[in-house]
Order: C-alpha cells, then structure tokens, then sequence
C-alpha cells in the first residue's frame, strides 16, 4: 500500500505561519474537575447560534463530558496552524470537499466504522463521501449531517403571476427564459464578481452531462475533461445572454440583494444563499428546481453535496466521549433546528420538515437522485473558480478546456501517481 504523505501539513504551512502568534491561544481546553474534556472546531461561521445552543444543552445534560465549540471565521486556516502545532481538536466539523479528501490522504481522521449512529445517515451521502477519497480506503472517516441543494432558485410569486411553468429539460429552460425576457423582466441573475459563485452554475449543469466520476476517471486516464466538460462549458456560456448586461458587475451580495428586490425571476445559486436573500426581503416566496441541463428529464440530478459533517481525529483520546458528542448532534431535534436556521437538507434519515424553499426538489432528495458537487473534487491550488470566470469574459471554450487539462495534471500530479500505484497493485484483484 502505498505510503501515506503529510500533504495537507505542507498545504498549509505558508499560509498559516502567518496567523500562528494571533493564534496561540486556541485548543486550550478549559479545566473542569472530573470531566472529560472534547473540544469541537466548525466551520460553519453562519451557524454559530446553532452551535452555541447545542453546546449549552449537551454541557447542561452531561455530568461527565464537557463540550467546547468553536466556530471560528476562518476554521480551515485555524485548523490547518493548530495541526501544524500538533494541537487538533478532538472532532472537526468540515464539508465534503478536496479538504476532507486531503485529511484522509494525511491519515488525520480516525476510521469510525464502529460508530453506530452511520446506520442512520442516508446511503446516498456516505458514498458521496467514499467518492472523496483519492484512492479507496477502509473505513469511514466521517458523519455527514446536512448537506444543501445547487440548482436555480426562482420567485414562487413572479412565477404564478405570469404562469410561468417550471423546465425539465434545457430546451424548455431556455425557452422559459426567452418568454421571461419578452416580458421585460431578467431571467436570472448570476454575482459573477466573485469568482466562486462562478461555480454554482457550473456545477448544477456538470451533475446534469459529467459523469459523477469524472476526475477519478481523469485521475486513471480513461478520459479528458475537454471530452467530457464541452458541453458544460457551452451552457454555462449561453447562461450570460439572460442575465445582467454586465454579468461580472455585481457580487454575491449584490446579486442576492437584486434578486430579494425582484430585479430576476431566478437565480443560478444554491440553497445555501436563501437565508442572505431573506436578510434584505423575509416575506419573499421562494423555491427552487433543479438545473435541466438535459434533454432527457430522467437524466437530471439534483446537485447536492455534503454542506457539514464531522471526523473524529485520529489522535482523539476520548473516543467514547466523542461518540456521545455526534450521538447528541443527531438528535432528531438538533438536526431540525440546524435544518430551520440553514435551510439545508438532512443527511439523517427521518421524518424531517423541510423549508418551503427546498419543495421544487424534494422529490429528488427523496427519491436519491442527486450527484456531488464537481469543484470538491478540484484542488484549491488550480483555482477553477477563478478560470470559469475567465473563460466566461474570453468566450474560448477550446482555450478554456485545454487549460483545465493541462492543470489538472499540473495540480494532481501527486495524486495521478498514487492512483496509479493502487491500480498496479490492485490489478490482480480486477
């Protein structure tokens, strides 16, 4: 097998040499005679309230474990120095992107296979997270708890106004947003200033045309993505016609504000995003569909990937203790409130109230059709964010894919070459 790197340790390095001194205090457990102590970092700066209450209640109703949360602005830059200092937490509470698949491949999480609470979590996201690992691994190395939902999210009140009906495939998508616009009013609305909700379309349309697999498929050379992510490319271009003349002038922000105001039917975001557009418009009616890149509907996936789980570190001292930790997290009610705050969809299976803003989907969630997001599988290092959005101004699909071919091989190379060991010495297994 081959051997283990600390990839992740020299990933970090530079960029958090440079927060170490401010950091200094952080991992200092406080003293509490007699219990044990666990300390929880998340990542998740939105939900801090969230977290707060569970750790009052879990403290208020355990004589023998004491619980402290932290829920710091940059978590992964906080982790990545206290892992350099050899000061881990006791769990982590991340999403399931190349981070994870990183904390893996440094051999930092513990294998949790044991832990009986993964018979309640919904098969369909323990094999996105199995997906994440570069090469196949033994064990399970996290809890996924919620997840959210990428597609388009649309104006409920503008569309009964006008008798809009909603798309299943892309032809009838892109004649929605035709008679949208003969109407004078804006389609969509994108906030392709940051580069990283340049990803939102990209990704609802990619589940849609890519296979699930595509960067393992890459990784083993079975295929290209400017074979497989033309067509992808192609319709996240034909998206600028019916947004904002300057696609690239507004941000995030600005974009949520102009949809909460009315100024688009739709908006090529996440789930995620509903709770900062109700910050500037609470009463708005909204839901959301999933992307119809195809034009066969029954090959249309809802793009839905792990939003928070949690691993326990491999150095953990208090595994039991740990274990009651994620047992109180999946309580029926805290995953509820975490759900009414965050709007997110559950990776517990139970009778769960969903937001109103998730009913246009709800269907696939139940029904398991839903493939990961495709940029957590990319490493941060290629900034693909950054080149949609340069592909996007440019228009050169060509320039664009062989670029990201080119890239990947750049970035991955360590990876390429693991993957090809565990196939050579797995061949005889085939």
């Amino acid at each position: 097998m081959y051997k283990k790197s600390n990839r992740i340790i020299c990933m970090g390095l530079i960029l958090c040499m440079t927060s170490a001194m401010i950091l200094g205090g952080c991992g200092q457990k406080s003293e509490n005679s007699g219990k044990i102590e666990i300390e929880l970092v998340q990542y998740k700066p939105e939900a801090v309230k969230t977290f707060e209450k569970i750790e009052e209640e879990f403290n208020a109703t355990h004589d023998d474990i004491h619980l402290t949360i932290e829920s710091p602005n940059d978590a992964m830059t906080v982790l990545k120095t206290r892992f350099i200092r050899e000061d881990a937490p006791d769990i982590i509470g991340i999403g399931g992107d190349v981070n994870f698949s990183n904390f893996i491949d440094s051999d930092m999480l513990m294998d949790i296979s044991d832990y009986e609470g993964l018979d309640s979590i919904k098969q369909a996201y323990l094999d996105i997270d199995k997906a994440l690992e570069f090469v196949p691994e033994d064990g399970v190395y996290a809890v996924p708890y919620v997840a959210n939902a990428a597609g388009v999210l649309y104006n409920r009140a503008m569309f009964e106004e006008y008798g809009w009906e909603i798309p299943e495939t892309w032809d009838e998508f892109i004649a929605l947003c035709e008679q949208i616009q003969s109407e004078g009013i804006q389609p969509l609305y994108f906030g392709f200033k940051d580069t990283w909700t340049c990803l939102a379309p990209w990704n609802a349309i990619a589940v849609d045309l890519a296979p699930a697999d595509v960067c393992s498929q890459v990784n083993k050379g079975e295929t290209t993505f400017s074979d497989e992510y033309r067509e992808v490319a192609e319709k996240t271009q034909a998206l600028l016609a019916y947004g904002p003349k300057d696609p690239f002038a507004y941000d995030y922000n600005g974009a949520c504000t102009a949809f909460a105001n009315g100024e688009s039917a739709m908006y090529t975001i996440g789930s995620y995003a509903i709770p900062q557009i109700q910050t500037v418009n609470p009463d708005m009616d909204i839901d959301s569909f999933v992307m119809p890149a195809n034009n066969d509907a029954s090959e249309n996936k809802l793009n839905s990937g792990v939003d928070l789980q949690f691993s326990v570190m491999k150095d953990c001292e208090n595994k039991e203790a740990a274990y009651e930790v994620l047992d109180f997290l999946l309580k029926d009610e805290n995953v509820q409130s975490y759900l009414d705050e965050q709007k997110a969809v559950p990776c517990k299976e139970g009778d769960f109230e969903l937001a109103s803003t998730l009913d246009g989907v709800k269907s696939f969630i139940e029904e398991g059709r839903m493939a990961d997001y495709q940029d957590h599988y990319y490493p941060s290092e290629m900034s693909v964010d950054a080149q949609i959005q340069t592909f996007l101004m440019k228009g050169d699909v060509d320039a664009f894919l062989t670029k990201f071919d080119t890239d990947w091989k750049r970035y991955n190379r360590d990876i390429i070459r693991k993957v090809e060991d565990y196939e050579k010495e797995h061949a005889d297994e085939d």
